[in-house]
C-alpha cells in the first residue's frame, strides 16, 4: 500500500455522517462486499456490480454489454434484460488506462467455501487441521480453478487480499466475514499457485491500514522480501512407509537416541558462500550423521523468519519451511531421505513468543490480536518480542495447529520445543512488580499451562512415537510425566543442570576439581526423576562462551584429552544425547551464524580424533543395551565409588537387567596405576573404549584384559586392578565365555588402546 492509498481510505475515517452501502464499498470500508458486489436481484431484474479501481471500460465478457460507471466511482453496474440467461459464474473484460484489455471470472459470484462446522471447531480451539482450513489454498469450485483465501481478523472493518494479480489494490478484492468469530474468506478464480499475496485490513476502530503477511501461509518469499505465496498442493512421492508404520510401536525411552543439533544456514555453504538446497543438505547430513553414528538431527528453527541472525527463534511464518533452503517439497525430500537411510528428524519449535515486525503476526488486525494487551503479560522485554495470549482459543488453536501440521505434513519424528520455563512462569526475567499473578495469587502462568498439557495431549494421541522435547531450564516438578498425573506430558527434558554444573567443573583447572566433586554427583539425585536428554546445544558454544574445546583448561594436549574426557563422561551418564555441529571435531572458534564450520579441522590429527572418538561412543551407546536401556530410571545405575574427591576419580555401573559396564574417570592429568574398584562379579574385564586411546588422540596408556579378583572393594565382592589414564574415561565389560567375546566398536575395527 502506498501513501496515497492510505490517505484515500484514512481520509473517510472520522466522517460523522454514516455511509451508504455502495460508499462503503468504493471506500473500502465494507465487511460484507458480497452484500453489493455480484448479482443481485432488483425490482425489474437484476444487477451486477464490479469494483475495479484501474478500469476505463468494463463489459460483461467479451463484446458483451457495457457496465455504467457508479458516480465518478470505481464502481461499475450493469442492468440485465430481464430475459437475459447470465451463466451463474460470469467473465467480465474490462480496460486500463493505457488501453490493455483484461478478463476474469467475478470472484463474487462464488459462495462462501469453509463450512459451519470449520468455523465453529477453530472457535473452540479444537480445529487440529486448522491450516486446510486458513491461508491459501488451490481449489477448483464447480469446475473452475483458483484459490481460497481465508484468515482471522475480528477486529477489523475490512481484510482484502492484495498482490501483483490487483497492482496491491485493496479496493480490488475484499473478503467476507463469516458469522461473529473474525473469520475471513474470498475464493478468487484464476490465481495459481505461485502468486504472492499478503492481506490488507482496515482496522474497525481506529480506521488504520495494515499490510499482513498471511499467519498461515505455507511458502514465503526470500528476504527480505516477506509476502506469502499460494504453495501448489504438495506431490512428493513419500519413500518412509516403514519407517512411519515402525514408528508407532517404537520403545524409545529403552532405544539409544543420539541427536546432532544443527543449524541448516551454517552446516556447510556451496563453494560461493550461498545457501544449500533442502536436498543436497538431506544427502550430506544423512552421511556425515551415519558416519558419527547419530540416530536423529535436530534442526534450529527452519519455520520461515525474516532475520538470520535470530537462527530462527522470530518466527513469522509457522506453517512454512523457510524459502532460503527451498520448496516445501524439498523440505519433504529432506526428511524421506534421512528416514530411509534410518535418520530421526526433530524440529526446533517455538511457541513462547513471535517477532514485533510489522508485517507480522504483532497488532494483527491493529489490536492485541495473538498477543496480550499489557506488557507485564504480552513482552519478553529480554528478547524484544511479544508473548501469546495462550487463554484465546484461537491462538491456541494456531499454535496447535502449527505443532501438528510439521508433524502430519513433512513426517517429522517431533519437536524440540523452545523456552518452555518462560512460558511457565509470569515472572520469567522480570523485575517485582512488572508482572501480573494469576488469580490464585501466584506466578505460574495457568493458561500457558493447559496449553503445554494439550499440545502434548493431542500430539501423542494423533502421532504416537513422536517425540515433544521440552527446553527447560528450572525445577518444575513433573515436566515429562503424564498429564494425567499433573504433569506437562512432555516426552523428554533438556537437563540444563547437568550440562551446567558439568561444564563448570570441566572449566576448571584440575588441581581445583577435587573441591567441586560434588558438581558431577549432585545430578543424579534428580537424574530420574525426568526423561532427561543431555544437551551439549548451540547456546553453550555462543555470545562469548567460546566453543567447548575452549572452555577446556590448559594447554593443547590437556584441552583435547579433556574434551575427550568430557564426551566420554556424557555418553555414558544416564540420559539421551545431543550434541551441536562442529562439537563432533571440536570446532576451535565458537558458532558464527554467519559463516559454515571450519570443516578443514578434519585435516588435522587431533580433530580428526575427536571425531572419531564422538563415532565410537555413539556406536558404543548404541551397541550395548546398558548404556542405554534405562536412561531414565535409577535400576540403570549404580555407583561403584562416588567419593574419591582427593584424587577426583568417579566410578559406576550401567545395567540393563543382567548386563552391566563397568566405566571409570580420572578427572586429573595424573595417570593413576593400580587404582582398585570393585566389581559385582568375577571373570575377565576387558577395556571397549578409552578416550585416552592413540586413535583418538591420547597417550595410549589403558589396561590388558583383566581378571577380577576375589577381594571384596567397594561393597562389592570382586574388584579389579586398573590404571586411571590422565584426563581419561575407560569403559570395561565382563566377558562372558559362553557367549564369545564380544565386538570391539570402532571404523578401525582394532583395540582403542593400540599394543
Amino acid at each position: 500500500m502506498n501513501s496515497t492509498e492510505a490517505g484515500r481510505v484514512a481520509g473517510h475515517a472520522d466522517e460523522a455522517e454514516p455511509l451508504s452501502e455502495l460508499q462503503r464499498i468504493i471506500t473500502a470500508r465494507h465487511p460484507d462486499p458480497f452484500a453489493v458486489l455480484g448479482r443481485h436481484p432488483v425490482p425489474g431484474g437484476a444487477v451486477l456490480r464490479a469494483l475495479l479501481p484501474r478500469a476505463e471500460t468494463v463489459r460483461l465478457g467479451p463484446g458483451g454489454p457495457e457496465f455504467q460507471r457508479v458516480a465518478d466511482s470505481p464502481l461499475f453496474e450493469y442492468r440485465p434484460d430481464r430475459a437475459a440467461k447470465l451463466p451463474r459464474h460470469y467473465r467480465l473484460s474490462w480496460t486500463d488506462g493505457a488501453g490493455r484489455a483484461h478478463e476474469y471470472c467475478d470472484p463474487y459470484s462464488f459462495p462462501p467455501q469453509i463450512s459451519d462446522f470449520d468455523l465453529y471447531l477453530f472457535g473452540e480451539g479444537k480445529h487440529w487441521h486448522i491450516h486446510r482450513i486458513l491461508g491459501a489454498h488451490p481449489q477448483t469450485v464447480d469446475g473452475i480453478a483458483g484459490v481460497r483465501f481465508a484468515t482471522w481478523a475480528p477486529n477489523a472493518e475490512r481484510v482484502s487480499v492484495v498482490g501483483d494479480f490487483n497492482a496491491w489494490d485493496g479496493r480490488c478484492h475484499p473478503m467476507r466475514v463469516r458469522g461473529g468469530g473474525g473469520v475471513w474468506e474470498l475464493f478468487i478464480p484464476e490465481i495459481a499457485p505461485g502468486t504472492v499475496y499478503k492481506f490488507e485490513i482496515r482496522n474497525r476502530q481506529h480506521g488504520t491500514l495494515l499490510l499482513k503477511t498471511d499467519p498461515y501461509g505455507r511458502q514465503f518469499e526470500v528476504r527480505p522480501d516477506n509476502a506469502a505465496i499460494v504453495a501448489a498442493d504438495p506431490e512428493y512421492a513419500w519413500t518412509d512407509d516403514t519407517w512411519m508404520e515402525d514408528r508407532k510401536s517404537r520403545d524409545w525411552p529403552h532405544e539409544p537416541l543420539s541427536v546432532y543439533e544443527v543449524h541448516l544456514g551454517s552446516w556447510q555453504r556451496d563453494h560461493d558462500g550461498g545457501f544449500l538446497n533442502y536436498r543436497v543438505l538431506a544427502e550430506r547430513l544423512v552421511a556425515h550423521a551415519q558416519a558419527h553414528g547419530f540416530t536423529h538431527l535436530e534442526l534450529l528453527p527452519i519455520t520461515e523468519h525474516p532475520y538470520d541472525g535470530s537462527w530462527g527463534y522470530q518466527t513469522t511464518g509457522y506453517f512454512a519451511p523457510t524459502s532460503r533452503f527451498g520448496t516445501p517439497d524439498d523440505f519433504r525430500a529432506f526428511v524421506d531421505h534421512c528416514h530411509t537411510h534410518g535418520i530421526g528428524v526433530l524440529l526446533d519449535w517455538v511457541p513462547a513468543h513471535f517477532p514485533k515486525d510489522a508485517h507480522g503476526l504483532a497488532w494483527f488486525d491493529g489490536t492485541p490480536l495473538y498477543e496480550h494487551e499489557d506488557p507485564r503479560l504480552g513482552e519478553h522485554r529480554d528478547w524484544g518480542t511479544l508473548i501469546y495470549n495462550f487463554g484465546r482459543n484461537e491462538v491456541r488453536n494456531f499454535l496447535i495447529g502449527s505443532a501438528l501440521f510439521w508433524l502430519e505434513e513433512f513426517h517429522l519424528d517431533g519437536l524440540r520445543v523452545d523456552a518452555v520455563a518462560s512460558m511457565l512462569y509470569l515472572d520469567y526475567s522480570r523485575d517485582p512488580g512488572d508482572w501480573i499473578p494469576n488469580k490464585y495469587g501466584g506466578n505460574e502462568n495457568l493458561e500457558a499451562i493447559a496449553f503445554l498439557r494439550e499440545l502434548n495431549t493431542v500430539a501423542h494421541q494423533q502421532f504416537p512415537g513422536t517425540l515433544i522435547v521440552a527446553e527447560e531450564s528450572t525445577a518444575w516438578p513433573q515436566v515429562t510425566r503424564p498429564t494425567w498425573t499433573g504433569g506437562l506430558g512432555f516426552s523428554l527434558k533438556w537437563n540444563m543442570g547437568w550440562m551446567h554444573d558439568t561444564l563448570v567443573y570441566m572449566g576448571k583447572d584440575p588441581v581445583h576439581r577435587q573441591f567441586h566433586h560434588d558438581q558431577l554427583t549432585f545430578g543424579l539425585l534428580y537424574a530420574f526423576t525426568e526423561n532427561f536428554i543431555l544437551p551439549f546445544s548451540h547456546d553453550e558454544v555462543v555470545h562469548g562462551k567460546q566453543s567447548l574445546l575452549g572452555k577446556m583448561p590448559g594447554d593443547e594436549w590437556r584441552r583435547f584429552a579433556n574434551l575427550r574426557l568430557l564426551y566420554t563422561f556424557m555418553f555414558t551418564y544416564p540420559g539421551k544425547k545431543l550434541l551441536f555441529m562442529g562439537c563432533e571435531f571440536a570446532q576451535a572458534e565458537e558458532w558464527n551464524a554467519a559463516k559454515p564450520l571450519d570443516w578443514y579441522l578434519y585435516d588435522r590429527a587431533n580433530h580428526r580424533g575427536i571425531a572419531t572418538l564422538v563415532g565410537d561412543l555413539n556406536r558404543t551407546y548404541t551397541r550395548y543395551p546398558a548404556l542405554h536401556r534405562y536412561d531414565g530410571d535409577g535400576q540403570g545405575f549404580e555407583w561403584i565409588d562416588c567419593h574419591d574427591a582427593p584424587q577426583s576419580v568417579l566410578s559406576y555401573l550401567r545395567r540393563a537387567k543382567d548386563a552391566f559396564v563397568v566405566v571409570a574417570f580420572n578427572f586429573t592429568p595424573i595417570p593413576r596405576h593400580h587404582y582398585r574398584i570393585g566389581v559385582p562379579a568375577d571373570g575377565t574385564y576387558r577395556e571397549i573404549l578409552n578416550s585416552d586411546s592413540i586413535y583418538y588422540g591420547g597417550s595410549n596408556m589403558g589396561n590388558p584384559p583383566l581378571e577380577a579378583e576375589a577381594q571384596a572393594w567397594m561393597g562389592r565382592p570382586y574388584s579389579l586392578n586398573i590404571t586411571l589414564p590422565p584426563l581419561a574415561g575407560i569403559v570395561l565389560i565382563r566377558e562372558l565365555p559362553e557367549a564369545g567375546t564380544p565386538e570391539t566398536p570402532g571404523a578401525t575395527d582394532a583395540p582403542e588402546v593400540a599394543p
